[in-house]
């Protein structure tokens, strides 16, 4: 029997094997993040964190210096750089722990991954045309995300017609306009959005026909954690109490296809998955 090669997401000098979910551990080295702003704004906080978080399961830490939260102010490069730049170059040093920068700055972006960073994830969903340059002369692995809008306003009253359709279809343009930017498809992830210009609503159609998204062929990436709509159905308020709630979307998430999951909870994460593996898998 000829086993099929396994996916893989190329991300620098990173082959990542899509046979498993995988964890990207959130770190936000911001004042203002939703869930955790100001928690990890030093050095060695930040740094402490991303161990504690590679300890437990993370295959990817994922790291942010402006945050992107509804009604958020928008933070220059200069200062957003200065917040990340020295985690960067001390989070690269641990071998074989691929850093990922969020940012919708060009200017970011080059220089993180200039310092090592192997995966530009974008929030904006590379409409820059200089964050697309930088994309195109790098080998970084990219995650091109949906939002409506900007963070100012995106939670204004969102509309869509349908929008699993619509989100799908502006994805699966980002990226074939990436791909003619001269951008390895190995190298594209995409990602929907939850909480980025949706309503619960939305964001719950959009985890049932999640597999509309897979059916594209690109790794799929689903940012669920501590949300507002888990709040929401929840009746929690607090978003670090939101952790259960966000352990079951995740599940959700990999059930429909989804081949990373970006969270805060990474322990709880990776144990809920090792489980449902284990309970999925068919006995050799």
């Amino acid at each position: 029997m000829v086993t099929a090669p396994a996916r893989l997401w190329r991300c620098g000098r990173f082959e990542l094997a899509l046979v498993r979910p995988l964890v990207m551990g959130v770190l936000n080295v911001t004042p203002d993040s939703f869930s955790d702003g100001g928690a990890y704004d030093d050095l060695g906080a930040a740094f402490a964190h991303a161990s504690l978080m590679a300890e437990a399961g993370a295959d990817i830490i994922d790291l942010g210096g402006e945050s992107t939260r509804p009604g958020s102010a928008t933070v220059s490069p200069a200062e957003e750089l200065e917040r990340v730049g020295v985690v960067v170059e001390e989070l690269v040093r641990t071998p074989g722990l691929p850093v990922s920068i969020d940012t919708r700055h060009a200017e970011v972006a080059r220089a993180c991954v200039d310092a090592g960073a192997a995966i530009i994830n974008d929030v904006s969903g590379f409409r820059d045309a200089e964050m697309v340059a930088v994309a195109a002369a790098c080998d970084a692995g990219l995650v091109v995300m949906h939002m409506l809008g900007e963070p100012g306003t995106m939670q204004d009253g969102p509309r869509y017609d349908d929008v699993v359709a619509e989100v799908r279809a502006y994805l699966a343009g980002q990226a074939r306009a990436l791909e003619a930017a001269g951008v390895a498809r190995e190298r594209i992830a995409i990602d929907p959005g939850i909480g980025f210009g949706k309503t619960t609503a939305h964001n719950l159609e959009l985890l049932r026909r999640l597999p509309e998204l897979v059916s594209l062929g690109y790794p799929v990436l689903v940012g669920a954690s501590r949300k507002r709509f888990i709040g929401e159905i929840a009746g929690e308020a607090v978003p670090a109490r939101r952790v259960a709630g966000s352990v079951a979307a995740a599940l959700a998430a990999t059930a429909a296809g989804a081949d990373i999951v970006r969270v805060h909870d990474v322990a709880e994460t990776v144990q809920a998955l090792a489980v449902a593996d284990a309970i999925g898998r068919r006995p050799s």
